[in-house]
């Protein structure tokens, strides 16, 4: 199939909208990569390029007690429910009560964006259409999402490094993504993946070809 014309995010959202679904009638797609790798705007443009598609933020799903223990709770709360058609309704995780709040609805929308650490494991990719990996190194990514956070979130992190350590040792999400994705000073780099000579924590280099997107 020939790519649409245009900046390679256009081009991304319109190769999404043509995949067979996944859940259901929906085509979910993870944007998975590391704390601070700039999950969270990339998913909201993707959306707003989607047509305002629905973004479950693993924010929301994860807590204080289950930084990645909440597989089950996500496929009961929202992946069930889309595989049947139906909206999905989940409670979101209020960071700063360390309480769930009322339930919030997730309806099934053509494409729905799930974005955060933890989007493409294992128990998770049986259901996308799509993993989006964010490429950049976990050691800049943490800087950035330290930076981000400022000093009352500095003993957090300090426990959620280890965590992210932790998982995707044991359960990586880059080699199985899909498309590869890194934020440059004018758009994003978006490359078929996994691209086997850029490792995980490496950079693209000049020879790679950023417009690589079939």
């Amino acid at each position: 199939m020939r790519p649409p014309e245009g900046p390679l995010i256009h081009r991304l959202a319109a190769r999404l909208r043509h995949l067979p679904p996944s859940c259901g009638p929906v085509r979910l797609v993870g944007v998975d990569g590391h704390a601070g790798s700039g999950k969270t705007t990339f998913a909201g443009e993707l959306a707003h390029l989607l047509g305002d598609a629905p973004v479950l933020h693993l924010d929301d799903i994860a807590s204080h007690d289950e930084l990645f223990a909440w597989t089950g709770r996500l496929l009961t709360q929202v992946i069930e429910p889309l595989g049947r058609g139906a909206t999905a309704h989940y409670a979101p995780y209020d960071w700063q009560t360390r309480a769930f709040g009322p339930p919030r609805a997730l309806p099934p929308a053509p494409v729905v964006l799930i974005e955060g650490v933890g989007a493409g494991r294992r128990g998770l990719r049986p259901y996308l259409a799509h993993l989006l990996w964010m490429e950049l190194p976990r050691e800049e990514s943490w800087t950035r999402g330290r930076l981000r956070d400022g000093q009352e979130q500095r003993a957090f992190w300090s426990t959620w490094v280890e965590a992210e350590r932790r998982h995707f040792a044991e359960d990586p999400s880059r080699p199985f993504a899909d498309i590869l994705v890194r934020q440059g000073r004018a758009g994003y780099a978006i490359r078929v993946g996994p691209v086997n000579t850029v490792g995980p924590d490496q950079k693209f280099t000049q020879g790679d070809d950023p417009s690589a997107m079939c």
